[in-house]
């Protein structure tokens, strides 16, 4: 007896296969991965933003300000663009502001010294190239002291290995979750072709003529799951760099396609995987079982 090609399961597998769980599962999965291979770049943001102090002694004078400023524009340690000064004159200002004309009736000599801070390239923020930074500085003669915050580094650093093992582990665990729902998604949605698929092995189909249709439907709507929630993913990522041009998130287009292409093997791979087991599962199964 000539196979004939399962168009009937075709068409039910076409129509109760595809809904937008999968593709959901597959954008938060593409997001989480997006975010994970962009976390050096967060940690690179968090660590520019911490501030190192440089209090000028009593004698400094305005030339001496402006001369070291122009030495920490030329320092590569230095962030571009984050040099601040606040001449003592100023803090006093800012002090009497604060306080009002009860700060004004006291009539004290001015307790602060210049001060300049800027931000240190993320590279150069750990322990060992801090202490070096703090000596060179230190050893000019127009400088008090350098200060920073010792413990926020020291935790920086501490944080770092433990915040990348959880989220290895939370990745993994988050594609385990993922592939179990959509496989249970495909089951559910061939349970109704079940007597279908056994019935043409008892005419004679061998089991590969009847997996190839639905290794095929599954193929198809793994690929427009993961389309599905490329789209999303990538419009959402151009939202966060509308609404957060200054962060500068998202921006390498090889880190993008990583993603794209990990999303659309994932969609493809979780949906013929599934589909074939269920299928081979219930050409294993007696008829009798099938009830």
């Amino acid at each position: 007896m000539k196979s004939r090609s399962p168009s009937g399961a075709g068409v039910a597998l076409s129509t109760n296969l595809f809904n937008l769980q999968p593709s959901t599962l597959l954008f938060v999965l593409g997001l989480f991965g997006a975010i994970l291979l962009h976390a050096q770049q967060f940690v690179r943001l968090y660590k520019e933003r911490v501030n190192l102090i440089v209090e000028l002694t009593e004698s400094a004078t305005p030339i001496d300000m402006v001369a070291l400023e122009g030495y920490l524009q030329k320092a590569q340690y230095v962030r571009p663009g984050t040099i601040n000064k606040v001449p003592k004159e100023k803090a006093a200002q800012m002090m009497r502001n604060e306080f009002g004309e009860e700060f004004l009736k006291l009539d004290l000599p001015n307790p602060f010294l210049d001060v300049i801070f800027f931000n240190l390239k993320a590279e150069y923020l750990d322990p060992e190239h801090l202490k070096q930074i703090r000596e060179e500085l230190k050893g000019m003669e127009a400088i008090n002291d350098v200060y920073y915050q010792e413990s926020l580094v020291d935790n920086i650093a501490n944080n770092l290995q433990k915040a990348g093992y959880f989220a290895l582990g939370f990745g993994l665990f988050f594609i385990l979750v993922t592939a179990t729902l959509i496989h249970n998604t495909i089951r559910l949605a061939l349970y109704s072709n079940r007597f279908l698929i056994k019935n043409m092995e008892l005419v004679g189909a061998s089991w590969g003529f009847i997996s190839r249709p639905y290794l095929f439907r599954a193929i198809l709507h793994g690929l427009l799951s993961s389309l599905i929630s490329i789209l999303a993913l990538v419009g959402m990522l151009y939202w966060l760099n509308r609404s957060f041009p200054e962060v500068y998130l998202f921006q390498d287009t090889r880190l993008l396609l990583l993603v794209i292409f990990g999303i659309l093997f994932l969609g493809v791979l979780i949906y013929a995987l599934s589909t074939f087991y269920v299928v081979n599962r219930y050409l294993k199964m007696r008829v009798d079982d099938l009830y």
